[in-house]
């Protein structure tokens, strides 16, 4: 199981005393065959890295810019820089830039360069609550899959967090029956081998033990709750009790 904590822009150097914490747990026998991922800013990446060296959580970005290479392109950042830092991973395509106006095609080049980095790609996906209601939610995430996957041939390194835009920060969870079909039909556009499944979107201590027991999950990108060390760590314990 994947546990990614998405910090959006929380978090300054203080924030690191935060994490000791959780890497004395992810150095245990609890955590099992789990994995802990940190998405921090752009700012803590390379404190992060650093802190998590002797240890076995990895660290990714939040976004990345959809050049391969370097360039006037002020205020962003490119996979290569993030690869170079020592980042693994990076979150691509999550609903609060999608909102911001990022487009599949922009998420397909995205995608691409992080790939052609050597990084391990979180696809954000999910239907908003108008699109639930109008029954799209299904033609939604088929789009999304489609144009921010196309001729994109190598998926070994990709993963799809199915985040409903409805659900983030809203404290508010798909029933048990919607996220069951969700994942099964995220799985089915895939013709051969389905990417890793995470679920997105107000995970906390209270559902976990809910969502756990959703069929052919394979982790979960956590919010607000990641940034409390005592919350996260329950999280993780409670996905195996």
């Amino acid at each position: 199981m994947y546990f990614v904590a998405n910090w959006k822009m929380y978090g300054v150097k203080n924030s690191l005393n935060t994490l000791d914490k959780v890497i004395k747990f992810s150095n245990s026998k609890e955590i099992k065959k789990g994995r802990i991922i940190y998405c921090p800013p752009y700012t803590l990446l390379s404190s992060f890295y650093k802190k998590f060296q002797n240890c076995l959580i990895d660290i990714g970005a939040q976004n990345c810019h959809e050049s391969t290479e370097y360039g006037a392109h002020t205020g962003f950042v490119n996979s290569k820089m993030i690869k170079n830092i020592g980042a693994n991973y990076v979150i691509i395509g999550h609903s609060e830039n999608r909102n911001k106006g990022e487009t599949d095609k922009l998420i397909n080049q995205k995608i691409k360069s992080a790939i052609n980095a050597k990084l391990k790609v979180i696809l954000c996906i999910g239907e908003s609550l108008k699109e639930k209601r109008s029954g799209k939610t299904k033609s939604v995430l088929s789009k999304q899959i489609k144009y921010g996957l196309d001729k994109i041939k190598i998926k070994t390194n990709l993963f799809i967090a199915y985040e409903p835009v409805w659900s983030i920060g809203t404290g508010k969870i798909p029933k048990p029956s919607e996220l069951n079909q969700a994942i099964k039909f995220i799985k089915g556009k895939f013709k051969k081998k389905s990417p890793q499944i995470l679920y997105g979107g107000s995970v906390n201590t209270s559902n976990i033990k809910n969502l756990k027991n959703i069929k052919g999950l394979n982790g979960f990108l956590i919010g607000g709750a990641s940034q409390n060390a005592k919350n996260f760590i329950d999280i993780v314990k409670k996905t195996y009790n």
